[in-house]
């Protein structure tokens, strides 16, 4: 690149026909800099070029766009239905941020800080395989005039438009994109003033990246007669759908290659596959200093998909989206199936020229960008735009509805007309005359603001991005940070910087929503809650009603039974180790052929229990109005609370007048081939005429008239089939938005029925059959005994049903929030599942983009199996009980089940349980009991068809090498005894493989190898077990880090050789746990840090992993505590795998573990259990493919686990590209495991998976047992490998191409399509290379290392001396002091340190500044902190303060980030400001002051103490459950704020807690200066009655907050100093 100068030509116009283009004969290669500019005359008129032969058909034809129900005869086929595979394909995460400023000044400074600002966020973005090829990073800024000007000296810039295009990398088909363009724009009225080619320096970008490159223009267009402002900047906007529309007509699959970045008269994106850093390196326009710009909207995009796509770099058109859209299929869906309401004046009739408005194959932000882009150009303010797509949660939000009670109508209004876009995500816009940025409803991305006094607001993922903290400190006049749901705002125009509630209550009062609200009404109002009382049919009719929908015993025991008995949903345990729906040859419901997706990696599960504030099960019934441009007419609906509905209630919607609901009944002719798709298709139709002539509600009801019997030939269709067929009908008709579904159906009964019919399109459900069932089983004889006998409550048949509801709706907002879904409106028609067995027809009448990718059952087997259970209602005699189909517990006649006693006797037998010799013969008993066993899994379904002559097995690789990939699963001490626990370990280390701590940390003297062995086998060391020997050594050597941080202490971390993060459990992915009291020993919970006793619980993975580049920081942190060890990555199989497991690789993890979904569990409901995650097949498949397409098999580990039994298993894993083989549930069988399936009751009768002290004498199993089950496996693998001619495994890995499906007769099917999992991806590297690698490294020039070359530094953790040392820091600085940490701790443990080294530091803390701190180390900052303060920390003193020059009041800014303290173990924290959301989350053992906080402050606390001096958000104490807090509330509204579900909110009541409350703030005082602190000090007598104290039961016995206790205490006290008195006398 010589010249960043753009050279220009001028070409002359021809009227009517177009126009010469003699410049396009001219082209510059990429890699030079192509600086041609044309120019053209103005059309004469803004209809001149209507006849432009060019496109003008083209244009006409396409503003036709969808036709609206009224004008349908021209439509060919209905709306894009939102296809998942297309939007698995894209996800992502970011940092993102801009700068204003507030007095409209245009300078280059701007952008130069924001360039500054984005290179200072590289590491929240991430590169492709070749490390240098960024995933996005783009500026949105006002057009650079001045830049323009030098070429364009009459330029009028309030009559012109900029567009910045990617064009296709082809000359014949950049002019084409070059002809499409001009012609539309002429077309429009648009005058073409010419074409720049933007100067770039490709030498910059990385190899992945500049395949795809585009070429990159600018054209400038010029405004027809009389349009100026928001007109014109509409018109672009048309001009830019229209020129989509053509190129996508022209250009076809080449389409994709011409790509609009922005084309406006205000904003310009200069955006690419680039690293931040590089940025402006690339646009040479960036450093030019002509570029002015009153503001700058900056992204850095982490995404997990490495396949480079220029366009989907942001900034997009309006937004930056740091997050991920959980609902976007059905929030896609939605907006297809009303573009054709979509109305407004100012596009004056238009609007169908803007439609298609969403497409599946875009990203998340990208669609969301589309919508929200509308809604500001339509209704002219972006910031009411962003409200209504992203609300708060407004519902019990006591600031909301006690002060701004129009901010709480506008958003309730708005859910009647658009459903919210759900998930993480803080959005950051501008249409160019405006800017702000919006956080999500659970405050789920980080996002800080600070205004200076020279007229500049800032808003950054992270503070210190300009490296000003220290020198600018003085200029700041406020800084904070945005809370959940809140937004800044900044009016360029008028130069107001507006905080959230100013602007949210400026967008609320413009319009009378409470008035417009009026004309809806709440079902319970109209039909109030009334439960039936008396049972309305008779038992036998009842039986007949339940077997022939397909209940069976298990369903009406343990499901709904004890859900109307308790009021919640069973749980159970070990896993689902039955075969899927279709390899079964038992009738299934069809519910039971969708699998629940989850959240993972890219976006957090969220906690129902804890965090319920945020989530809602509320619906609306009737249709939606004009979302353009709504007024008091919009809509008239029916608002529900639940979707599930009583029976009465029901029939109040039927009979609603406003709703003109009808009811449609399903039944279908059965014996009739095709009977059921006609009758579906009928049943369509007849909906759709109903819909048309007004109906606003639509019932499907498989309830039998009044009066008539069933009869056997007229089976109901499936009530799910039957929705989705509906629901995908009316949206393909354009009539969806314009009527509610509701079924009324006696198939729902259980919490995953009822999601699934929601997720398919349902907004309400009447389950009469399992509210009848609830009658009748209160009612029976059998519970009238259990009352009389004490075995239940005596409740009413009223409260069974209200129990069953209950239990019914906690559940379905668990499967919300494993996905991260907060509200039901939103999970609404999402299709939140995917499918394992039925086909494609089935899909795509029903189920349409919806994931099926193994193909099953057609329609007309479907219907065979609807038939089936059909006439189960009708035996030859009449029906006593239920039948027994064993779906969840193993029976004799039931379904089969993998782990059954057969199994466990035969393993007990080959490998001598008990120390006993290993007998071959029964283990090749247990090799035949498989090999003769029905299909259970997939890999059933495959057999090997080697390309090679068997071979000798001799010359195969011995057992050693075979079982060193050997790997037991994730089990935590506690949930199983100490005595498998340590057996597990031992034996794993004897045969060189690796065992898994799981989570609950570990005991050190299982670090050290046993010397004290006598001959009998048995140790002092560990006296309970039996058969060891010296050498062996009881250390997981995979230390698990989980979401509860139990355990997880700096010394536990430096003595692993690999930690796993666990992201997800197979069992129940998505879902966090709870480990019982009784199972919470002594022992159990000095390893916790925790409480004997006292229920620990596990929230679900979200705290610091909200997304890939959190994650990406928490390998980073685990790298630099303990740099020797691996990280690994557990994630659970569902689809879009593969595209999370190459954004893992990406965030430097070496190890990546895919669990199935049969994995174990201690303890689960029954739901997530059958219902959740899928194959480990699958999801392996997927994964080895995606990371070899994407070059990055090479840096990772693949370990596989779930369900792995014997040798087939470990090679079939192998073919699919698994480099190490996980056993979980075989292993504890191994070790004297009989699958009583009692785990979650703490009763286990082997002393297996319980903390009881009389059956732990039971266990029966020795290391030696262990070892001879895994010898057995590597021998079984050694013969299959010779037997295939593979002389290693190194061989095998990755040849999927020599896996076949088999021929096996399925009882329901011929249609299954097992080709995926023998999808052979290409060749990779040898597996032997990759496991035997160092581990990741987080680079060079780190903070930690810098100080450890210190000479003084070495000699005070040496010599155990005194050393204060001064340091600068900036963000970038991540984890610092943390290596210092390890390194003291693996010397001398957490707390062994005697020596005090203490660290000055002026500057900013980057995420996870301080963490894993250990006793000893002392650390002052000046300046300022970002996310996860303190996370882990076991010791020291911690203290954090502004600049001494700032002049903003410290105990009202934000001084350091969210989730401070995470799973802290000990130390101190002191903070002069406030902290963000979660603060002290999991902490149990550190004391921290800080001077305000945000929502769920003390969440999850087992332990520690916290005192806050000033407000804080909702939720405080949610799931805490032990530790004390301490809360000044001046406003006298504390108590409002606090989740009572455990801890009691009182005042503080004794001297005890008075001292440890006082002591804690004068130390903060004097460590910090605190003047907040100082001043309630200073007015101890009257500030201490301001105190709250939050006591959970586990401290409610503590001297701090008990004062009879304190004063028994004083009393023992005075006793024994008067003892000591006397005998000191004496």
């Amino acid at each position: 690149m010589k010249s960043a100068r753009a050279s220009f030509s001028t070409v002359s116009t021809a009227t009517g026909r177009g126009y010469v283009r003699a410049s396009l004969v001219a082209r510059h290669p990429v890699g030079r800099c192509r600086g041609l500019l044309k120019r053209h005359a103005a059309p004469s008129s803004r209809h001149a070029c209507r006849s432009d032969a060019i496109v003008a058909p083209l244009v006409q034809t396409l503003r036709r766009g969808p036709i609206c129900p009224l004008t349908r005869a021209a439509a060919t086929k209905g709306p894009e239905v939102a296809d998942l595979n297309e939007i698995l394909k894209e996800r992502d995460a970011c940092g993102v941020g801009f700068i204003a400023s507030l007095k409209n000044e245009k300078t280059h400074q701007t952008m130069e800080k924001a360039l500054l600002a984005l290179g200072c966020m590289e590491h929240r973005g991430a590169c492709s395989a070749d490390s240098d090829s960024g995933d996005g990073a783009g500026i949105m800024s006002q057009i650079p005039w001045e830049i323009l000007k030098k070429d364009f000296s009459d330029l009028d810039e309030s009559k012109t438009g900029v567009g910045m295009m990617f064009m296709p990398n082809d000359d014949a088909l950049e002019a084409e994109a070059i002809a499409i363009t001009e012609s539309v724009c002429n077309q429009e009225g648009l005058q073409v003033l010419g074409w720049r080619d933007v100067p770039v320096d490709p030498s910059v970008v990385g190899r992945f990246s500049t395949d795809t490159m585009p070429r990159i223009k600018q054209v400038l267009v010029k405004a027809g007669e009389g349009l100026s402002g928001d007109d014109f900047e509409r018109e672009l906007f048309i001009a830019r759908k229209l020129i989509e529309k053509a190129s996508a007509e022209k250009l076809g699959e080449k389409s994709s290659e011409f790509y609009i970045c922005t084309l406006s008269s205000r904003v310009i994106v200069y955006k690419g596959m680039l690293r931040s850093v590089v940025l402006k390196d690339f646009f040479k326009d960036l450093t030019n200093p002509d570029f002015t710009t009153t503001f700058a909207v900056y992204h850095r995009r982490f995404s997990t998909n490495t396949t480079p796509k220029w366009p989907l770099a942001q900034p997009m058109r309006f937004l930056g989206h740091n997050g991920e859209i959980n609902t976007l299929q059905g929030n896609l869906n939605w907006v297809a199936s009303r573009e054709h309401t979509m109305e407004h004046p100012v596009w004056k009739g238009r609007e169908e020229e803007l439609m298609p408005l969403c497409s599946s194959s875009a990203s998340d932000s990208a669609n969301l960008d589309r919508l929200a882009e509308l809604l500001a150009k339509s209704r002219g303010d972006p910031a009411e735009a962003v409200m209504v797509l992203v609300p708060e949660a407004y519902r019990n939000h006591p600031d909301l509805m006690k002060e701004y009670p129009e901010v709480v109508d506008f958003y309730e209004f708005y859910e009647g007309l658009q459903e919210g876009w759900d998930g993480p995500a803080l959005l950051v816009f501008s249409d160019g005359v405006r800017l702000g940025a919006r956080l999500d409803r659970n405050g789920l991305r980080p996002a800080r603001y600070w205004e200076t006094s020279d007229g500049y607001a800032f808003v950054a993922s992270e503070v210190g991005v300009l490296g000003d903290t220290i020198s600018n400190a003085e200029n700041v006049v406020r800084k904070g940070r945005l809370g959940p749901g809140q937004m800044v705002y900044v009016d360029l125009e008028t130069g107001k910087f507006m905080e959230n509630v100013e602007v949210a209550r400026t967008v609320a009062q413009r319009n009378p929503y409470k008035e417009w609200l009026s004309s809806s009404k709440w079902l319970q109002d109209v039909a109030p809650e009334q439960f039936i009382g008396d049972a309305q049919m008779d038992s036998q009719a009842l039986l007949k009603l339940q077997s022939s929908h397909g209940m069976g015993l298990e369903d009406s025991q343990m499901i709904i039974e004890g859900m109307a008995a308790a009021g919640v949903e069973p749980t159970f345990c070990m896993g689902d180790d039955s075969p899927l729906p279709v390899l079964s040859d038992k009738p299934h419901m069809l519910f039971n052929y969708f699998k629940q997706r989850f959240a993972q990696v890219t976006n957090p599960p969220i906690d129902p229990l804890r965090e319920g504030l945020v989530m809602s099960l509320e619906m609306r019934l009737g249709a939606r109005g004009n979302l353009l441009n709504p007024g008091p007419d919009s809509y008239s609906q029916l608002k529900l609370k639940s979707p599930l509905v009583l029976e009465g209630q029901l029939e109040a919607i039927k009979e609603d007048k406003g709703l003109k609901t009808q009811t449609f009944g399903l039944q279908f002719e059965g014996g009739k081939k095709g009977a059921l798709e006609e009758a579906v298709k009928k049943l369509c139709k007849d909906v759709e005429e109903a819909v048309k002539a007004g109906c606003e509600c639509v019932v499907l009801s498989d309830r039998l008239p009044e009066g008539q019997e069933m009869n056997p030939v007229t089976p109901p269709i499936p009530a799910l089939l039957a929705v989705g067929a509906v629901h995908h009908h009316l949206i393909q008709s354009y009539l969806r938005s314009d009527t509610s579904i509701v079924v009324e159906t006696a198939q729902c009964f259980s919490t995953h029925h009822l999601a699934v019919l929601i997720g398919y399109g349902a907004h309400a459900v009447c389950p009469y059959l399992a509210y009848e069932s609830c009658r009748q089983w209160r009612l029976s004889s059998r519970t009238q005994n259990m009352v009389k006998n004490g075995r239940i409550a005596d409740i009413s048949v009223a409260d069974t049903q209200r129990n069953y509801k209950k239990a019914v709706e906690k559940g379905l907002l668990k499967i919300l929030s494993k996905m991260g879904i907060s509200l039901l409106g939103c999970y609404h028609g999402a299709q939140i599942f995917e499918i394992y067995g039925l086909g494609e027809d089935v899909v795509n009448m029903c189920f349409k983009g919806s994931v099926s990718r193994i193909g099953g059952l057609t329609l007309d087997d479907v219907q065979k199996e609807a038939e089936s259970l059909w006439v189960k209602g009708f035996p030859e005699k009449a029906m006593k009980k239920l039948q027994d189909y064993g779906f969840i517990q193993s029976k004799v006649k039931g379904e089969y089940h993998v782990n059954n006693q057969t199994m466990s006797k035969l393993l007990h037998k080959s490998i001598g349980l008990g120390g006993n010799p290993a007998d071959e013969e029964a283990f090749e008993a247990f090799k035949e009991h498989f090999e003769n066993s029905p299909v259970a899994v997939l890999r059933d379904c495959l057999e090997f068809a080697s390309d090679r002559e068997p071979i000798p097995v001799s010359e195969v690789e011995d057992e050693g090498a075979i079982m060193e990939r050997f790997c037991t699963g994730g089990m935590s001490l506690g949930a199983i005894s100490r005595e498998t626990h340590e057996t597990i370990a031992i034996a794993m280390n004897r045969i060189g493989g690796r065992s898994n701590s799981g989570e609950g940390g570990e005991d050190p003297v299982r670090w050290e190898q046993l010397t004290d062995c006598d001959a009998d086998g048995n140790s002092d060391t560990f006296p309970y077990l039996k058969g060891l020997k010296n050498g062996d050594i009881a250390s997981s050597a995979i230390k698990q880090v989980a979401s509860g941080r139990f355990g997880v202490t700096p010394s536990f971390l430096v003595n692993s050789d690999q930690l796993e993060i666990k992201i997800a459990q197979g069992a129940k992915p998505g879902e966090g746990g709870q480990l019982p009291g009784k199972k919470v020993s002594p022992y159990i919970a000095d390893l916790r840090r925790s409480k004997p006793g006292v229920p620990l619980i596990s929230p679900p993975p979200h705290h610091d992993i909200y997304s890939i580049e959190d994650l990406a920081q928490l390998i980073y942190d685990l790298h630099m505590i303990s740099p020797q060890a691996k990280v690994s990555v557990k994630l659970v199989a569902e689809a879009g795998i593969g595209t999370v497991a190459s954004g893992v690789a990406k965030a430097n993890a070496d190890v990546i573990q895919i669990s199935g979904h049969d994995g174990g569990t201690g303890a689960s409901p029954i739901s997530s259990i059958k219902h959740a995650g899928g194959p480990v097949e699958m999801g392996l498949a997927e994964v080895n493919q995606s990371l070899v397409q994407n070059e990055l098999r090479e840096r990772v580990v693949l370990r596989v686990d779930g369900g792995i039994r014997n040798g087939r298993d470990v090679v079939m894993m192998a073919a699919m590209g698994a480099d190490e083989y996980g056993f979980g549930t075989t292993a504890m069988i191994a070790t004297g495991c009989i699958m009583a399936r009692v785990c979650h009751t703490n009763n286990c009768p082997v002393g297996v998976a319980t903390q009881r002290e009389d059956l732990r004498k039971r266990f029966p199993g020795t290391p030696g047992d262990l070892v001879n089950y895994f010898q057995f496996i590597a021998s079984e693998v050694r013969a299959m490998l010779a037997s295939l001619g593979f002389r290693s495994m190194d061989e095998l890995i990755g040849r999927s191409d020599v896996l076949k499906q088999r021929e096996v007769e399925l009882a329901k099917t011929t249609h299954l399509d097992l080709s995926f999992l023998a999808t052979y991806p290409g060749t990779s590297g040898l597996s032997s290379d990759r496991r035997t690698k160092v581990a990741n490294s987080n680079g060079e020039g780190l903070f930690d290392d810098e100080v450890l070359k210190d000479p003084e530094v070495i000699s005070c953790i040496e010599n155990q001396s005194v050393l204060v040392k001064k340091c600068t820091m900036v963000n970038t600085d991540r984890a610092s002091l943390s290596r210092i940490s390890g390194v003291i701790a693996k010397k001398y443990g957490e707390r062994g340190f005697d020596g005090t080294l203490e660290l000055q530091i002026e500057g900013v803390g980057g995420q996870s500044f301080a963490c894993f701190l250990v006793e000893g180390m002392r650390v002052h900052l000046v300046g300022e902190a970002n996310d996860y303060v303190g996370k882990g920390m076991a010791g020291g003193v911690i203290s954090i303060v502004p600049p001494p020059t700032a002049t903003f009041a410290a105990e009202d800014a934000s001084l350091v980030g969210n989730t401070c303290l995470y799973g802290a173990t000990g130390g101190q924290l002191f903070v002069r400001g406030r902290a963000g959301e979660r603060f002290g989350v999991r902490n149990s053992m550190t004391e921290a002051v800080v001077e305000g906080a945000g929502d769920h402050c003390c969440e999850y606390m087992t332990g520690g103490c916290i005192a806050v001096l000033g407000t804080v958000g909702r939720n405080a104490a949610a799931g805490m459950t032990g530790g004390l807090g301490y809360f000044y509330d001046e406003a006298g509204d504390f108590p409002e704020k606090v989740n009572t579900e455990i801890v009691a909110v009182q005042r503080i009541r004794t001297k005890a807690g008075e001292n440890q409350l006082k002591g804690l703030i004068q130390k903060h005082v004097e460590l910090t200066g605190s003047v907040k602190g100082q001043a309630i000090l200073d007015n101890w007598g009257s500030s201490v009655e301001k105190f709250w104290q939050l006591v959970p039961p586990s401290e409610k016995n503590t001297p701090e907050a008990n004062p009879t206790v304190e004063a028994q205490d004083a009393e023992n006290n005075s006793a024994e100093k008067s003892v000591s008195e006397i005998t000191a006398s004496a």
